[in-house]
């Protein structure tokens, strides 16, 4: 009897786990190469990459599964530039970091997670935490958490005091001094370290906080906080690692002297001037607006005591501008990027951010595309992801209404797959 059932368990082992081929039926298609959709397509889907693309609606043979979205319209899965993970905005939650320890930070990102990947969001570019988004990452790329692909910085590199101290506001005896392990730096030679030890700690990719900013306890969210020779020493650091590097940048002088020593984003941008944005089209630098992070921080400020007493007045002030900096900078011939700093919102409306986009002057075509291959080439991931197009990663997401009528339809995604596995429909 024992090996009649061990016989039974080789068999159930032995049976294929999925179907030999799935065969996506689009009502519309809009694979993120072209501007336009698509009618009556089929995506054939084996094991985790796209295989075919065929008009019409291919019959199923054999043990082929058929995905029927004939009345959504399908789109690549979407590419967010800029989250946080760990966290989520609420009243009072400056006191988290006192009160919740490393497995109750490590439960709530794996929520948050989640709910990315369920939004549309298959792949994110994690900007900053405390290095459980690094071993998030490594969870979802086992199996054994669902979220979006994740590329993460860890921790992000700051100056003493600056944003991404993360003693800012604490009493006098609990500052302490940290330094480069820590992504604390006063120097070229602190850049240097502090690059190494992500790639010790095994970060993506590096950001560093070159200007003040909103949500940190601290006075001025716009100065400059890096010097040039310090900005240039971590960008150096970072090309021998293979890192590209992101920067937070909030004020003029900040941001210009990130673009100058060669970062590939600038993050936020609000205070960007006439001369900045000379620099980004002569650099080649991408723009990460956030606008739906400056709008949330000033509707929160507006609520009494959701912030620290020094934070209030600085959402109230750079929030509200994000939108119009965005608008200015795409006239402009600025390159834009798409992320929006998730966690500074409630995580999942992720996809609000293109509805500000298109209020601000860009085609819905066009903000469609920064969150596909313009995101993928960034991530130097265009090869597998960002488009849908035989041999890629089979990331998809189904919409009920064509997006590029109705922007907002984009807000409530109906279907999501990633790497071939269906994770809503």
């Amino acid at each position: 009897m024992k090996k009649l059932y061990l016989l039974a368990g080789l068999s159930l082992l032995a049976a294929p786990l999925f179907a030999q081929r799935t065969l996506i039926h689009c009502g519309n298609l809009f694979d993120g190469v072209g501007n336009s959709l698509q009618p009556q397509m089929t995506v054939v889907v084996e094991g985790n990459k796209i295989t075919a693309i065929q008009k019409g609606y291919t019959n199923p043979a054999g043990k082929d599964a058929v995905v029927d979205l004939k009345s959504k319209t399908v789109l690549p899965g979407l590419i967010d530039m800029h989250v946080h993970l760990e966290s989520q905005t609420r009243r009072g939650g400056a006191i988290d970091g006192f009160t919740k320890n490393v497995p109750d930070v490590a439960f709530q990102a794996s929520k948050y997670a989640k709910t990315t990947l369920l939004a549309g969001f298959t792949t994110v570019r994690d900007l900053g935490g405390s290095g459980v988004n690094i071993s998030l990452r490594n969870a979802i790329n086992a199996g054994l958490v669902d979220g979006p692909r994740i590329l993460t910085v860890g921790k992000s590199i700051a100056t003493t005091g600056g944003h991404a101290d993360p003693t800012n506001g604490y009493r006098k005896d609990l500052m302490g001094d940290p330094g480069p392990e820590d992504g604390v730096i006063n120097s070229a030679a602190d850049a240097r370290k502090a690059v190494r030890q992500r790639y010790k700690d095994g970060a993506d990719l590096i950001k560093i906080t070159a200007t003040g900013g909103v949500l940190s306890n601290a006075k001025d969210g716009s100065n400059p906080q890096f010097t040039e020779e310090e900005v240039k020493a971590v960008v150096d650091a970072a090309k021998d690692y293979g890192f590209a590097v992101a920067a937070h940048a909030h004020g003029a002088e900040g941001m210009k002297r990130a673009i100058r020593a060669g970062v590939q984003t600038i993050e936020h941008g609000t205070f960007m001037d006439d001369e900045a944005i000379e620099l980004f089209k002569k650099h080649g630098t991408y723009f990460v607006p956030t606008i739906i992070a400056g709008k949330t921080v000033a509707d929160s400020a507006r609520m009494f005591g959701y912030y620290p007493a020094l934070v209030t007045p600085k959402a109230l002030a750079i929030g509200p501008k994000i939108q119009a900096t965005f608008g200015k900078a795409y006239k402009a011939g600025v390159k834009i990027a798409f992320g929006t700093d998730a966690g500074v919102y409630i995580h999942g409306y992720n996809a609000k951010e293109f509805e500000y986009m298109v209020e601000a002057g860009m085609p819905a075509v066009e903000a469609i595309k920064t969150a596909l291959l313009t995101n993928a080439k960034l991530l130097g991931l265009d090869t597998q992801i960002g488009s849908i197009e035989t041999g890629k990663l089979a990331d998809i997401i189904a919409v009920s209404e064509n997006p590029l009528q109705n922007i907002k339809t984009l807000q409530t995604v109906q279907f999501v797959m990633k790497d071939g596995k269906i994770y809503k429909q």
